[in-house]
């Protein structure tokens, strides 16, 4: 059996093998990401810290972007499930070199493409929301304008880290797609003209034309007509001598 294609299926060049930390840090990947995180954690804790304000006309508290609650708690909730997947596929990412089944990988790295790309458009709209809710509020005294400003701003960065982890992803599914192969079983045809090795060449056979013998039905007697006749009386030979006793 030989196996081709073994080069990098999903962007781990061998499974099994160990983790050198320090060239992971470094990967262009594992850097986006943790600035990912960073992004997620700077928007909801803006909103969280310092998002509401207390109205002097009401008890509650209200979202500093234009009073529109539902903005703070989408921005909350995109950072907080942001934060959190950041974390997850960080983990992945590590775990990913010791996954020995291609499957698993492919699943992986699917799973990174799907949620890169949707949250990429969510981030586009959270952005788009506080935007247009800050540009809405008017009356800015006694808001925390910098804690507003840092969420519309790394709302609009979070647009980019996320869109550059989807590329990437796209890249490694492409690339992995490409890599992994079937094993194929390779043998040589065949060929009967071929000779065989000198090794193993048979021995020249010349068969012998095989005749086959004649059986008569009887077997044969001897004509006693052809045989001479009994004499009982032999005479001796004449340079016979009988012996003297």
């Amino acid at each position: 059996m030989e196996e081709t294609g073994a080069r990098s299926p999903y962007g781990v060049s061998l499974a099994g093998g160990g983790l050198d930390i320090v060239k992971f840090l470094r990967q262009p990947q594992t850097i986006v990401r943790l600035l990912s995180w960073l992004f997620a954690i700077v928007v909801f804790a803006c909103i969280t810290t310092e998002g509401y304000i207390n109205p002097v006309y009401s008890a509650e508290p209200k979202c500093i972007f234009n009073q529109n609650d539902s903005a703070c708690h989408y921005a909350v909730g995109i950072g907080v499930i942001a934060f959190l997947a950041c974390v997850g596929f960080l983990l992945l990412d590590v775990y990913m070199p010791f996954m020995g089944n291609a499957q698993q990988r492919k699943y992986v790295v699917m799973a990174d493409l799907g949620f890169s790309g949707v949250w990429t458009f969510l981030w586009f709209v959270c952005f788009c929301l506080l935007a247009s809710q800050w540009s809405r509020t008017h009356d800015v005294s006694g808001i925390p304008q910098d804690a507003g400003r840092a969420t519309v701003a790394f709302s609009f960065f979070s647009i980019a880290t996320w869109g550059i982890l989807t590329y990437f992803a796209l890249a490694r599914f492409r690339r992995g797609a490409d890599d992994i192969t079937i094993p194929t079983y390779t043998e040589q045809p065949t060929d009967e003209r071929t000779p065989y090795p000198p090794t193993y060449a048979p021995t020249s056979y010349n068969p012998t034309p095989y005749t086959p013998t004649t059986y008569s039905a009887y077997p044969t007697i001897p004509d006693l007509s052809q045989q001479p006749a009994f004499t009982p009386n032999l005479q001796p030979t004449p340079d016979y001598q009988p012996p003297n006793y």
